[in-house]
């Protein structure tokens, strides 16, 4: 079998798969700290390609930038949120005009120990404000006007396969949509992070529920599946991780991806390189904030702060901290006027996170432009979301980011040299 055309099981079957329960009950939090990113354990993985790991976090529904970066010094912040603004003595400031929601405060050693970079205004040209079709432009790269087949991380995979050696391209956690890994990739879904199949499970082939001829194609793969699964599962030679996760659907996709990494990089209790993944994408719901969104988005934030932090903490007992960078993305962000249901309606522009050991932290791209809003009331476009993709093609993989997506995006200086 050809390894392109490999099915992803999640997209496949509807099936979960999941990894059995092999670390100890927890015995606290590591001792280190976002300054001492030097791992306990030497990385496997240093250098340049595809042994650099990339883990995005999808923000679904469309976060509300304005809440979650504060332009606390705008006096139209609060004319235009009367009611669900952030008030200052609240704001976890990071300069003279900008500042945190409060449920962030988990983020601030990596913000102080400049491991965490912020980039504002983040968009593309001509935004389409529908769920569907914006995330399909974000997830295939595209123009507004332009429809692709493939996602953008597959078309990087395609352009310089990830190592045969390697368990697979990528692994999608807590969902069954592929996004960026769509029609091409080597990629498995863990759907069901929760629901544990046992490791003798895994080691045979999968019996399908139903001999349904229109699923007939899909026997032709089985075997692979369960080879490629059997890479991923924990192995009790594994180092425990001492890292406490948080409660919650994130927090449960961040413990199975960092299960994920630790029976990839590990053999014996050593260290080993060849059999990890290049890509793992998790997805927090939930940020359609329509109304009554200050307790909602509070609690998202939570979750994703809370969840990078434990993120943190397991890749730097891992040893991968410093050769792995994390990223946010959302469709799009919401309108800078709240609604008159104390919630907000879909925009334009949102600030993502970028984090890592090896991320030069800080404040990039365009702060929002309150007094310059367009016709609808949205925020003026400050960085192409391209930018961020052609960072991680150029600057993290080394590949040719232009020919991946299809014309010159500048990356944006995100990483120490």
């Amino acid at each position: 079998m050809k390894r392109r055309s490999f099915l992803s099981m999640g997209a496949a079957t509807g099936a979960s798969l999941c990894l059995p329960r092999a670390f100890g009950a927890p015995n606290g939090a590591p001792e280190s700290s976002p300054a001492s990113s030097a791992a306990p354990l030497a990385s496997a993985f240093a250098g340049h390609g595809y042994g650099n790991l990339l883990i995005v976090i999808e923000l679904k529904g469309g976060n509300d930038g304005l809440n979650t970066v504060i332009p606390f010094a705008d006096p139209l912040y609060y004319t235009l949120r009367k009611n669900i603004g952030i008030k200052r003595q609240q704001a976890i400031q990071l300069d003279e005009r900008s500042a945190l929601h409060p449920a962030l405060q988990p983020l601030m050693p990596l913000w102080q120990s400049r491991q965490l970079a912020i980039v504002q205004g983040v968009s593309y040209p001509q935004p389409n404000l529908s769920h569907f079709r914006s995330i399909e432009i974000w997830d295939t790269a595209s123009r507004s006007d332009e429809y692709l087949r493939e996602g953008w991380l597959t078309r990087a995979f395609a352009a310089k396969p990830v190592p045969a050696s390697f368990a697979a391209d990528g692994v999608v956690i807590g969902s069954a949509e592929m996004g960026p890994l769509a029609n091409g990739a080597r990629t498995i879904a863990l759907v069901n992070p929760a629901q544990c199949v046992s490791a003798s499970r895994l080691a045979t082939p999968v019996s399908l529920p139903e001999r349904n001829p229109a699923l007939a194609p899909i026997l032709d793969v089985e075997n692979e599946r369960v080879r490629v699964a059997d890479h991923l599962r924990p192995m009790r030679s594994q180092p425990r991780l001492k890292t406490v996760f948080p409660g919650g659907a994130l927090g449960s996709s961040i413990k199975a991806a960092m299960q994920v990494l630790a029976a990839c990089d590990t053999r014996q209790g050593q260290p080993v390189s060849g059999q990890g993944v290049a890509v793992i994408r998790l997805t927090l719901n939930g940020f359609d904030t329509h109304q009554n969104q200050p307790a909602q988005h509070a609690a998202l934030l939570g979750q994703f702060a809370q969840g990078l932090v434990a993120m943190q903490s397991a890749l730097v007992e891992l040893g991968r901290w410093n050769d792995t960078l994390v990223m946010s993305y959302a469709e799009f962000g919401r309108r800078p006027r709240e609604n008159q249901s104390n919630g907000t309606d879909h925009g334009t522009v949102a600030p993502h996170f970028v984090a890592g050991g090896r991320v030069q932290g800080g404040l990039y791209g365009v702060p929002p432009l309150l007094a310059r809003l367009d016709g609808n009331g949205n925020l003026p476009i400050g960085v192409d979301f391209r930018q961020l993709y052609a960072t991680v093609l150029g600057s993290w993989w080394g590949l040719e980011a232009p020919a991946i997506l299809r014309q010159r995006f500048e990356p944006l200086p995100l990483l120490r040299v």
